[in-house]
């Protein structure tokens, strides 16, 4: 139900901008879901990275501030994560993951796509 893109090789100080699109999604369904992006890095635990709300309030985790930029598009039932002055310590692979406002057994996750930040 979520599909990510935009994961890549990149090197330090550079950017990128993953998507994750769920083409499945009834629109007026996908407004009732909290989108967010995750990362789990080698040997870590999943970690969350950014949110955004169906409002549109974001959420960021200390690491990122300021370097990183979560959005969406209802009517396209698209969120992206524009990514800044990447660090070699943003390695991961990224996780779309979308979780209803309503029901807490609603929540969905994509398959992930790879970021490398390295020289």
């Amino acid at each position: 139900r979520l599909v990510e893109s935009g994961g890549g090789l990149v090197q330090p100080g550079g950017s990128l901008r993953l998507a994750c699109v769920s083409p499945r999604a009834i629109l007026s369904v996908f407004n009732q879901y909290t989108m967010g992006w995750y990362r789990q890095a080698p040997g870590k635990q999943r970690e969350l990275v950014a949110t955004v709300t169906s409002g549109r309030t974001t959420y960021y985790v200390d690491s990122v501030k300021g370097r990183f930029t979560i959005s969406r598009d209802n009517s396209r039932k698209t969120i992206w994560l524009q990514m800044n002055t990447l660090k070699p310590e943003d390695k991961a692979i990224y996780y779309c993951n979308a979780k209803s406002d309503h029901d807490d057994n609603e929540n969905y996750w994509g398959p992930g796509t790879q970021v490398t930040v390295s020289y």
